[in-house]
């Protein structure tokens, strides 16, 4: 069995200043969990969504990556997959799949 990959959101409630006409993070979140299970189904992945200014439930290196968003003004959401960086303010499908096509997940 390959392992269940995990596919991380970063974003918050406003929207990011430079993303203005964009959806918000949590659509993204939203938006991105559709997709993929639409993309490769039957197969396992875990997706979660991290508030970048309310990280007081997650785990340490969650909360240290939301940090890093906030204070390098990154454009959110973020989107990483296993530590990797994947998109940033707009993301893109298609390089959200190529991501999860390196951990053995193929599209039906």
């Amino acid at each position: 069995m390959k392992k269940i990959v995990e596919i991380c959101v970063y974003g918050a409630e406003v929207l990011c200043p430079s993303c203005v006409n964009l959806p918000s993070a949590k659509e993204t979140y939203e938006w991105l969990e559709a997709a993929v299970a639409r993309k490769f189904p039957g197969q396992d992945f875990s997706i979660s969504y991290i508030d970048i200014f309310n990280t007081e439930n997650c785990e340490e290196a969650k909360k240290d990556f939301a940090k890093r968003v906030v204070d390098e003004d990154m454009f959110y959401p973020v989107v990483v997959i296993e530590g990797e960086i994947v998109g940033e303010g707009n993301p893109k499908l298609k390089t959200v799949y190529m991501e999860m096509e390196k951990y053995g997940y193929t599209a039906s």
